[in-house]
């Protein structure tokens, strides 16, 4: 069932965390932030949402690494129920696909928790002091393939932020699949 979160709370700081990467190390938001801003993106493997949308999402993470912007993804669904999302899956998606960003498992869910995340995808972009300044989505297209010329609603915004640390006022919200929450855990 598709879900759309909250839009941009300007200013608020990013949360921090420390999780396993799909690569061996353990990052922290610190470890992943860039000079000029980060982006922190919920991802799972099994979204149709994130997995119509994986080719762009790796297109804008290596663009945005060009400007100075560091990016990670993290996984938070219930890979209990949802086995597809546990941690060796998301290891092979990762070299699969050559993610150039790191892809981080968090299993007790307490980062998603953190950012207050909705979504598969969801998007949180930070200008340099880490404060908020982009909660939007990726695109217009969400999962269908966008037609050539169409804007990059996320890489502008945060060209924007790694240019005056401001992101853009007009934002629309990412749509995605719901965040698997543990059973014990949604009551």
């Amino acid at each position: 069932m598709a879900t759309t979160p909250p839009v941009c709370n300007f200013g608020w700081k990013a949360p921090s965390f420390r999780l396993p990467a799909t690569d061996g190390r353990t990052l922290s938001y610190i470890d992943i932030a860039g000079p000029k801003g980060t982006v922190v993106m919920f991802l799972c493997n099994h979204c149709p949402y994130v997995l119509g949308a994986l080719d762009r999402i790796i297109r804008v993470a290596q663009d945005l690494n060009a400007l100075g912007i560091g990016v990670a993804a993290i996984c938070s669904n219930d890979a209990t129920a949802y086995p597809e999302d546990g941690f060796g899956p998301m290891q092979e998606l990762a070299q699969e696909r050559g993610f150039p960003f790191p892809y981080l498992h968090d299993e007790s869910q307490e980062t998603a928790r953190a950012y207050g995340a909705a979504c598969t995808p969801d998007f949180f972009g930070f200008n340099a002091a880490g404060e908020l300044q982009y909660r939007g989505r990726l695109d217009a297209h969400g999962r269908n393939p966008p037609p050539t010329g169409a804007r990059r609603e996320l890489y502008e915004a945060m060209r924007q932020i790694a240019e005056t640390g401001e992101g853009p006022r007009d934002q629309h919200p990412s749509i995605g699949c719901s965040i698997k929450w543990r059973a014990e855990d949604s009551a």
